[in-house]
């Protein structure tokens, strides 16, 4: 089985590839996904040059961080956030992509130590509607800027989504064509926005197609979890 080196250099000529077929001149950065992964094979793909990694689980990655500490990475919550999980997430992250309410924001900004530079956050936006998956309405959106933008402690970024996994090609394509035009208009009043963090291992390259610019890879990276 190839190694993870390997699946990393293959998989970002693949998003260059993705990037340069949809006329693209921007750059398209790499998240890896490494929920469940461990401290060493994360170390090994830092080894080969990545730098970002994606947690769902504060707790599981606090773990992963204490033991990789003297390496200089970024890490990004990309799974939900629970209330009481707010604090450790505020102090132990340098992104969190998961932000969807009002309460999430205002404990952000409450426990971001001052001592760091202020977190970054993505407002996940539940584009394809579904009752079983965190995240705002894109009517909301206006408003959570809004809020977090009020924070010094905080930096508003952009948004993320995952689109319905279920839905067919079609579908997906004008899902994350939804998510390209609120990210526009949420760029053309913000400043600090600049990133659009949607694709995943199976549709990737079609999120790059329409506007992606920080990927969210697990599978294709690490190979399918046991």
């Amino acid at each position: 089985m190839p190694s993870p080196e390997h699946r990393l250099n293959t998989l970002l000529q693949r998003i260059e590839t993705a990037a340069r077929n949809a006329g693209r001149t921007d750059r398209v950065s790499l998240l890896a996904v490494s929920k469940t992964q461990s401290a060493d094979v994360i170390r090994a793909l830092a080894a080969a040059g990545q730098r970002a990694f994606g947690e769902n689980y504060v707790q599981e990655a606090g773990a992963k961080q204490d033991a990789l500490r003297e390496l200089p990475l970024e890490w990004h919550l990309i799974g939900h956030l629970q209330s009481n999980k707010a604090r450790e997430a505020a102090q132990q992250f340098d992104w969190v992509q998961s932000v969807d309410r009002p309460g999430v924001i205002e404990a952000l900004a409450r426990h971001r130590p001052d001592t760091r530079a202020p977190l970054n956050v993505l407002i996940q936006v539940n584009i394809d509607a579904e009752g079983s998956k965190s995240g705002c309405q894109p009517e909301q959106i206006e408003e959570l800027a809004a809020r977090i933008a009020h924070h010094d402690r905080l930096c508003l970024r952009g948004l993320m989504a995952i689109p319905d996994p279920e839905h067919d090609r079609q579908h997906r394509a004008s899902s994350f064509a939804r998510m390209q035009q609120a990210f526009a208009r949420l760029r053309s009043a913000y400043a600090t926005v600049d990133t659009l963090s949607m694709g995943m291992s199976a549709d990737f390259e079609q999120a790059i197609a329409h506007g992606a610019t920080l990927v969210r890879i697990g599978t294709a990276l690490f190979g399918p979890r046991e």
